[in-house]
């Protein structure tokens, strides 16, 4: 008897433990069920995140673009000013165009030297230009009415365009007097 008892202990005892243990394994995938639909709920938040972030990205891209055209706005007009500012005297301007940030200018000047005095302006004390590059320049003669004909250069020089925020950044560069440019005529923009 002292056997079935044992054995009856041991049954009993092993049923026990297996009941715990299912138990725990029970409440074991309760925490995980619950873990993994947390894990979805943040799974979605970061979903959502990252497409607001995108989102976010894009209306900075809308903003950057407004205020550059709001900048771009009165670019021509900094364009002629900034003109009439660094052209040497003797230099006549045939033609000005822009295509995007690039500008050409087409122009006649009595020598060879007010076409480089114009490249160092644009280079140098101008603001609103970079890179300016001859493109190329040409000696022709012009008629007079008296039938005499006056030495002249025909040029065409490319240079690029700053934005106006990029020259706000450098207001320095924008209030110094081109070369040969008395003070009064440099003004503030």
């Amino acid at each position: 008897m002292s056997v079935f008892v044992a054995a009856l202990v041991g049954v009993g005892l092993s049923t026990l433990a297996v009941s715990w243990l299912q138990a725990a394994i029970d409440s074991q995938n309760g925490i995980n069920a619950i873990l993994d639909a947390e894990i979805l709920t943040l799974d979605r938040q970061i979903k959502d995140i990252k497409g607001l972030e995108s989102q976010i990205s894009a209306l900075q891209a809308r903003k950057r673009t407004v205020e550059d055209v709001q900048s771009d706005r009165n670019q021509s007009v900094h364009l002629l000013n900034e003109l009439s500012r660094q052209l040497p005297p003797g230099v006549l301007l045939v033609r000005v165009s822009q295509t995007d940030q690039q500008v050409s200018i087409n122009g006649m000047a009595q020598s060879n030297e007010q076409v480089s005095e114009l490249l160092r302006n644009l280079a140098g004390s101008s603001a609103w230009f970079t890179k300016p590059e001859l493109v190329e320049s040409v000696a022709t003669a012009l008629p007079l009415p008296n039938k005499e004909q006056r030495p002249m250069f025909n040029f065409s020089v490319r240079a690029l365009l700053v934005r106006g925020s990029e020259a706000a950044a450098s207001p320095a560069r924008v209030l110094e007097p081109a070369p040969g440019v008395p003070p009064a005529a440099a003004r503030e923009p």
